[in-house]
């Protein structure tokens, strides 16, 4: 039964490691939406202002 834990574990591990590129990923476009989206806001209100 030890061995059949070993393969399902590797399976496991190699699948985490996938999933936690995913979503780092998804964080990073994320806070670059953001970012972008900030800067549009402080044009739009810069443009307003003035």
């Amino acid at each position: 039964m030890a061995q059949k834990a070993k393969p399902m574990n590797a399976k496991r591990a190699a699948y985490a490691k996938k999933e936690e590129k995913k979503g780092t990923s998804v964080v990073m476009w994320i806070i670059g939406s953001l970012i972008v989206l900030g800067l549009c806001y402080a044009a739009w209100s810069i443009y307003m202002v003035s």
